[in-house]
């Protein structure tokens, strides 16, 4: 049997569970108190021998979370489309099912957001493998949750007939945007009406011809941005000038809800798209106390009714004393205190938080890059501290700094430094200066993280202030 071609969409910001999903981390990569991240887990689903390897597609900030993540679970990729700027799912589908095709004119795919929780994998191949005869009639189907209650969070997917028991894909009758409550609890009680997961399988070659039928002007772009394509460390990067040529639109809009004959599996497995901090508490309920609060992480609720309560930072203590119906999330930078009911209306905080200037809107505290990450611990005028993990293997730009020098003192490991025209071994609790405009380069040539604090003294130190010489991961 022909194995089927994963297409996982990575580029989602997820403002909507913030403060721990930010432009600079979002949710996906987030491990939300599981073994795996959501992005992890989905990546997971597809290693069955159903499937090849996957296409992720995601954005150039999210390249190196892509990489790290995968090596983790000691999963390759088939290829990884780098957007040089979002456009939505369409355009990042069609380029992903381009790409299958051609490598296969006969692929088949199934594309699917790496920010949904779906844990049963087992459960999930087992429907693709229903919508299989669909696909291979010509078809496109989609998938279907079974509701087990009257959502407004979510569309909805409405059925040519109600669905019975152990039954194939059932052709689609309509879309339905998020209704209001009185709606959903009617198309709940009708039968016939599911969840739009939003993952999608079909032949690559019906998928381009839904193209050319409903969103001709996507392609020619598209196609261009592949043909001009960039391969570099492993990453196919497609060319911004193309890229910006494409309208915004999702793959619902421009395709789905025009596409006549569309059928659906329904799924009656565990899903959330976990879209909201009310959707995460919902999805844990069923664990929580007596009183339905949902406690992560070093958080404790005291006589607290319907909340969630989480701590983020391993040093955070969080404590709810008499709450109810409350989101509290603590990070070390910022803490959202919200009614559950409102939960929904984060999004547009976090875009009123952006044009304020606060950079807890878009960044985390902890700054995630290919060779590890680092934090910064303090700060005052004219210093700053950083603790700085390095990853095996990871290697810092050769670079200097023109208003700043640096003081590094290694806790864990023996990194390899390079400054000016010298390099040496620098072994845990010993420590070397970096002058102010020196050329200099560290490099974790071990088998386990190397660890250090770095102080900072100069008259500017921000992150901008780096002239690279030569890097590893071809940054500017």
């Amino acid at each position: 049997m022909k194995k089927i071609v994963p297409i996982v969409l990575a580029g989602g910001i997820g403002t909507r569970l913030w403060p721990i999903s930010r432009q600079s981390y979002p949710k996906q990569f987030r491990k939300l108190g599981a073994t795996d991240s959501l992005f992890q887990s989905t990546i997971k689903r597809f290693q069955s021998p159903l499937y090849q390897r996957s296409i992720v597609v995601t954005n150039e900030s999210y390249r190196f979370h892509v990489v790290e993540q995968m090596g983790e679970i000691a999963t390759l990729p088939e290829q990884i489309l780098l957007e040089p700027m979002s456009r939505n799912t369409a355009p990042a589908i069609l380029a992903a099912t381009m790409a299958a095709m051609g490598k296969d004119p006969d692929a088949i795919c199934v594309v699917t957001p790496s920010d949904h929780l779906m844990p049963d994998h087992t459960l999930f191949s087992e429907s693709v493998t229903k919508g299989l005869r669909a696909v291979q009639a010509g078809h496109m189907v989609t998938f279907g949750v079974t509701p087990d209650r009257a959502e407004t969070g979510y569309g909805y997917l409405e059925l040519a007939a109600t669905p019975s028991a152990g039954q194939d894909a059932i052709q689609l009758e309509s879309f339905t945007e998020k209704p209001d409550a009185q709606t959903a609890a009617q198309m709940l009680a009708g039968g016939r009406h599911l969840w739009n997961a939003g993952i999608f399988l079909y032949r690559a070659r019906d998928m381009i011809a839904a193209f050319e039928a409903h969103a001709p002007e996507m392609l020619p772009p598209v196609r261009a941005a592949l043909n001009d394509k960039e391969l570099d460390l492993g990453f196919t990067r497609l060319p911004q000038d193309h890229w910006a040529a494409l309208p915004d639109l999702s793959i619902d809009y421009a395709i789905m809800e025009k596409q006549r004959d569309l059928h659906v599996v329904p799924y009656d497995g565990r899903w959330s798209d976990l879209g909201s901090w009310q959707s995460v508490w919902r999805d844990d309920v069923s664990d929580a106390s007596e009183q339905g609060t949902v406690t992560l992480g070093d958080s404790h609720a005291v006589d607290c009714q319907s909340s969630l309560l989480m701590a983020d930072h391993p040093e955070q203590l969080l404590v709810g004393l008499g709450l109810e119906n409350v989101i509290a999330v603590a990070t070390k930078d910022a803490v959202l205190v919200a009614d559950k009911s409102r939960s929904s209306e984060i999004g547009a905080l976090v875009k009123n938080l952006a044009k304020r200037g606060k950079e807890q809107a878009r960044t985390m505290p902890r700054d995630y890059r290919p060779w590890g990450w680092f934090e910064r611990l303090v700060a005052g005028p004219g210093f700053q501290v950083k603790i700085i993990t390095v990853h095996p293997g990871g290697v810092l730009s050769l670079q200097s700094h023109e208003s700043r020098a640096e003081h590094w003192v290694v806790v864990e490991g023996c990194p390899t430094v390079t400054i000016g025209p010298d390099s040496f071994d620098v072994p845990a609790n010993q420590s070397v200066f970096v002058p102010l405009g020196a050329q200099h380069r560290l490099e974790n040539n071990g088998i386990q993280d190397t660890v250090l604090i770095e102080v900072q003294t100069g008259a500017y130190l921000g992150e901008d202030d780096i002239t690279r010489y030569e890097d590893a991961y071809a940054r500017n």
